[in-house]
């Protein structure tokens, strides 16, 4: 089975480039080799691979920035997108592609599920939304992972800014307003894995969107002290509202996903937040940020 990942050197495309490896003939391309802001050129990119799967791990994730970037964040994230999925209609591959929380407003009580009305927030919500709304007009065979508060042991995220800040200063101020399920990219690309190598098993799950995010939910106050506390910082954390942490972007209250049809389509279920953090923090300790 052929596969082209796109976007190997993000934090989740870096785990997915070692997950699908065993899975057969992978090509990883990094910004050089595909660049999203070139649609046109992704779409030749892939002609040009013939993959049997196409694994879409690149996208503009700068949230605040994009807000004074819109074109740039419309075109990487739904754009270009739309570009990946015609071609793989063309040669009848698949497109796994990546989505996120901020699609949703956060207004609701209890958490998304998968055909719960969106409302984004913001520009980059809005440019994740399109790019879901692009792949499903393609025709292309998709599916649409949709995920939360992504973390790992590499590239820009919470974890590692906690990590450095409570190293830097006194006490940290964090946001203890918002909801949601820190999830490993790590486990987003082992079970990426797992779906991809059912597929080339032969089985074709139906085409549409599945949340993928870490079991359970906390605050970003309270995936701070857990973080501090495993990695033995004594710094203070102290609870705050979001209006005292104004950002360019608003960012949905509630990012809470449902999982369930996840689990019911592929016996796929992220384990649960902290175990998975402690896991990651035990890894980057033995073997550091590569």
């Amino acid at each position: 089975m052929k596969i082209l990942l796109l976007g190997c050197r993000g934090q989740v495309g870096w785990e997915l480039e070692r997950a699908l490896a065993p899975l057969g003939d992978l090509t990883a391309l990094d910004r050089e080799g595909a660049n999203l802001s070139d649609p046109a050129g992704v779409g030749r990119v892939v002609l040009d691979a013939r993959p049997a799967v196409v694994v879409n791990a690149a996208a503009y994730t700068a949230v605040d920035r994009a807000e004074s970037e819109s074109e740039l964040a419309q075109r990487i994230n739904a754009e270009a997108v739309g570009a990946i999925g015609a071609a793989a209609e063309r040669l009848g591959a698949l497109v796994v592609h990546y989505s996120t929380d901020y699609v949703f407003d956060g207004e609701k009580h209890g958490a998304y599920v998968e055909t719960d009305a969106t409302g984004p927030l913001g520009a980059y919500g809005r440019s994740k939304l399109a790019g879901e709304q692009a792949l499903a007009a393609s025709g292309a065979a998709h599916l649409v992972f949709r995920t939360s508060w992504v973390y790992g042991a590499r590239g820009a995220n919470f974890l590692l800014t906690m990590l450095r800040l409570a190293r830097e200063r006194p006490a940290l101020r964090v946001v203890a307003d918002q909801t949601g399920a820190p999830t490993w990219s790590r486990d987003i690309a082992s079970a990426t894995a797992a779906v991809v190598a059912r597929y080339g098993a032969g089985e074709r799950p139906p085409s549409g969107v599945y949340h993928m995010a870490g079991g359970g939910e906390t605050t970003w106050h309270g995936f701070a002290e857990r973080i501090l506390c495993i990695a033995g910082l004594a710094t203070p954390v102290e609870p705050i509202p979001t209006s005292d942490y104004p950002t360019p972007a608003r960012r949905p209250r509630n990012s809470r996903l449902d999982t369930g049809r996840l689990h019911r389509a592929f016996g796929i279920r992220l384990p649960a937040w902290e175990t998975s953090l402690e896991r990651c923090m035990a890894d980057r300790a033995a073997y550091g940020p590569t």
